[in-house]
């Protein structure tokens, strides 16, 4: 069985929201669950594979669309 896509949706938020939101979201969910961040900061797509790095997770995908920002998550052991 296939674990459920977890959805984060952190458009019209600033730095350093998008990261602590993510953060916050992350604490709730299981090693090796997947979740997809939303966002409508730019900067989010460099802090949050950083922030990502430092904590032990696994970044998937990233990709922009429109002025969307999205990041694509596995969660790690840490």
């Amino acid at each position: 069985m296939t674990k459920p896509l977890h959805l984060l949706d952190a458009r019209r938020m600033l730095c350093p929201m998008p990261v602590i939101k993510t953060q916050d979201k992350v604490k709730t969910l299981q090693p090796g669950d997947t979740l997809l961040v939303t966002c409508t900061d730019p900067g989010a797509l460099s802090d949050i594979p950083a922030w990502c790095q430092i904590n032990g997770h696994t970044v998937l995908d990233t990709s922009s669309r429109d002025d969307e920002v999205l990041i694509k998550i596995q969660v790690g052991d840490a």
